[in-house]
């Protein structure tokens, strides 16, 4: 498989690394991990005049038409400086663009798109619920009733990332009570503004500039039009998402990983100890020479997926394998930098604190590791195993 990205691919990623330097410094993503639970006016703004939310919106709804492998190179720039800027920006992208280009009416593409390219819809997708994680069908309780000219959902989500600024949250929820839980889901179109809806932000360890709630729905009544996709088959159309979303978290922790093992390969070189810099001692050498392999691996398996993605072949394997690998480079990163810098490490001051917080998640989200791995075997043709 060729690996080269096109002259346009190599010039969208100077764009994002010019705009990185501009416009996130390590003091400016200090100030907004301190201080936002979302990223500033300015960020946003910044992003919309890169085309960053047109980019895989066809051309017919004022986009740019681009594929996966060009999305992924935006985001690994964007999570290499601040991973909740490319978690801001990449739920939109994710739970906006993608079910409304996969399934969505005529109609609501027109509404949406051009507003969504434009900057001026922010999205988040209400999947988990509280007794979920992993288990996410078993787990859902939300139920959306048909009501003849209206919807009316009840319910509530959890570690929805983004609900508190959206415009839309794109929620699932269950139609057909009687069906397999698979075959009776549906997802709606749903204002965040919509009376009887609320979100509440959850205090968290890391990724602060991007916010995780509660999200109540109590009786929240909306249009029969605001169905997205078919009627009781909202599963099979949300896997169009889910799986990308793997591929998008993966891309996350190699943006961890790489921030983290820069610093680290700096702090080595100019901090001095026994007559001489830190990096000529061999533990340390290896220590960064085993998490370069790790990113090496993990960049590979993200773009790997990107291309099968943009080939329309399937990457299901290749998404969980890649969402796994990259999340131990970025705690390989992050633990490993830690002990390089030690006490200056456990610092606020210095951004590995924060390279530690913000990797932990990538963990266990969108799916554990663990889960991940069941997975991977059963699509290779293993017995389920939970």
């Amino acid at each position: 498989m060729d690996f080269n990205f096109s002259e346009e691919q190599e010039m969208l990623r100077r764009t994002l690394q010019k705009f990185c330097r501009m416009e996130l410094t390590k003091e400016k993503v200090r100030w907004m991990d301190e201080n936002c639970d979302f990223i500033p006016d300015e960020i946003w703004n910044g992003l919309v005049d890169l085309g960053i939310f047109g980019l895989p919106i066809p051309e017919q709804y004022g986009g740019l038409g681009r594929g996966h492998t060009d999305l992924m190179i935006v985001m690994e720039e964007l999570a290499t400086a601040s991973v909740p800027v490319a978690l801001c920006a990449g739920t939109t992208l994710s739970f906006g663009v993608s079910p409304i280009v996969h399934f969505g009416t005529a109609e609501q593409k027109e509404q949406h798109l051009p507003r969504i390219a434009a900057g001026r819809e922010k999205w988040a997708m209400a999947l988990t619920e509280p007794d979920g994680g992993t288990d996410i069908l078993g787990a859902i309780r939300t139920r959306a009733e048909d009501k003849g000219d209206h919807w009316l959902i009840n319910g509530r989500k959890i570690f929805i990332t983004g609900a508190h600024v959206a415009d839309y949250i794109m929620t699932v929820a269950i139609t057909d009570p009687e069906a397999k839980r698979s075959q009776g889901l549906s997802v709606f179109i749903v204002p965040r503004k919509t009376p009887g809806l609320e979100t509440s932000l959850i205090p968290k360890l890391g990724c602060h500039a991007c916010g995780a709630n509660f999200v109540y729905y109590d009786d929240v009544r909306i249009p029969k039009e605001n169905l997205l996709g078919k009627l009781n088959e909202g599963w099979w159309g949300l896997l169009n998402v889910l799986n990308p979303e793997r591929i998008g978290t993966a891309v996350l922790s190699l943006g961890i990983a790489k921030a983290a093992f820069a610093d680290a390969f700096e702090y080595a070189k100019q901090r001095n100890a026994f007559g001489g810099p830190i990096a000529r001692f061999q533990i340390l050498q290896h220590y960064l020479a085993d998490i370069a392999i790790e990113i090496e691996n993990a960049r590979n398996l993200v773009y790997k997926c990107a291309w099968l993605a943009d080939q329309e072949k399937p990457m299901h394997i290749e998404a969980c394998m890649a969402k796994i690998v990259a999340a131990r480079a970025s705690e390989k990163a992050a633990t490993w930098g830690m002990e390089i810098l030690g006490g200056y490490g456990y610092t606020m001051e210095y951004d590995m604190q924060r390279y530690f917080r913000d990797y932990k998640q990538m963990v266990f989200s969108p799916i554990s590791d663990e889960m991940a791995k069941n997975m991977i075997m059963q699509f290779m043709g293993y017995p389920k195993s939970w």
